[in-house]
């Protein structure tokens, strides 16, 4: 059997050289995404696409009232059933807009409601923020704070119950 020239040696240290400099970049990128404050990095360059991402968990406190209701829960997939049955009540109050919740205009404020609350239409609920703009979320119509279903500070989706007025 044939044997091929021996370049291996120099391919070695080649392999050797790019893994050194791959791991000198993702160093760089890991560092950068400290500096930055970002979550990810993504760079492509001679072939080379490379992401660079930051595992973030953000833990939100769930209200008590809603605590109490998945506690009461009897299995784990009855929970988002009681997420879906909270945004078909007839009460509900979505949210406009993804964003962070907040109960008071500003930190160590009194918030705008409490449960048991009476509220009327167009009374400011709570405010979101999003892209550093503060929105008020106004009442949709008069009654009674009956839930609020989002924590201070607890970021927000599109279409995420927030409270319940009956």
């Amino acid at each position: 059997m044939a044997r091929q020239p021996d370049n291996n040696k120099s391919a070695d240290k080649t392999a050797a050289n790019l893994k050194s400099d791959d791991s000198a970049l993702i160093r760089e990128l890991a560092l950068l995404l400290d500096e930055t404050s970002l979550t990810e990095i993504e760079i492509e360059r001679a072939g080379l696409r490379l992401r660079v991402a930051r595992n973030i968990s953000v833990a939100a406190a769930m209200p008590a009232s809603f605590q109490a209701a998945a506690v009461a829960a009897p299995a784990a997939s009855a929970a988002p059933a009681a997420v879906a049955d909270l945004a078909k009540h007839p009460g509900v109050v979505p949210s406009p807009m993804v964003g962070t919740a907040y109960w008071a205009p500003e930190p160590g404020a009194k918030p705008f409601i409490e449960v048991g609350a009476k509220v009327s239409a167009g009374q400011t609920l709570l405010i979101i923020e999003a892209m550093k703009t503060m929105n008020q979320i106004p009442s949709p119509r008069a009654g009674t704070v009956t839930q609020i279903l989002v924590e201070d500070g607890q970021p927000v989706e599109f279409g995420e119950p927030l409270v319940i007025i009956e």
